[in-house]
């Protein structure tokens, strides 16, 4: 990746389910706002339980309704993201508190949870896994969307 553009790596436990998805809402709206010389994306997991594999297919499904694909296979969270990325967005408190204990002594990354931009106030974005159907996926996807579209309106007010 070219070191002008600014990164930002989703994460979530597994990489299987919210941090794919976002970081497939994300890749859409730099190509849709035509920002992609400007930024560049990934999403990992804090563990590894599933590392290799494609996304959950409930992801991958709420993904393709909206016409968006990913062929993002999962990995776990490194030392060498924490000075890759310039924001490292957890899903929740829990993978807050492990992105920080990963991170080493020369980590750059400003760690934040992604919902922290969300215009509704919904600062946790749920773990959809183990609810069965795709009404967590659907909602993880929304949420995605509205906290992408309000962090890339920040960063270019901020320009």
């Amino acid at each position: 990746m070219s070191s002008n553009k600014r990164g930002v790596l989703f994460v979530c436990l597994g990489n299987i389910c919210r941090s794919p998805i976002a970081e497939a809402v994300f890749k859409s709206l730099i190509q849709k706002r035509n920002v992609t010389d400007e930024w560049f994306c990934d999403s990992a997991a804090t563990a590894s339980y599933h590392t290799g594999e494609l996304p959950d297919h409930r992801a991958i499904e709420i993904l393709k309704e909206r016409g968006l694909t990913t062929d993002h296979k999962a990995r776990k969270l490194t030392k060498e993201d924490f000075t890759r990325f310039e924001w490292i967005f957890g899903m929740d408190e829990s993978n807050i508190s492990n992105i920080k204990r990963m991170a080493p002594s020369n980590s750059t990354s400003k760690i934040e949870l992604l919902g922290s931009y969300d215009p509704e106030g919904q600062l946790i974005i749920e773990d959809p896994y183990y609810q069965g159907g795709n009404d967590g996926f659907i909602a993880n996807y929304d949420q995605c969307l509205r906290c992408c579209k309000a962090f890339l309106d920040k960063m270019n007010e901020l320009k």
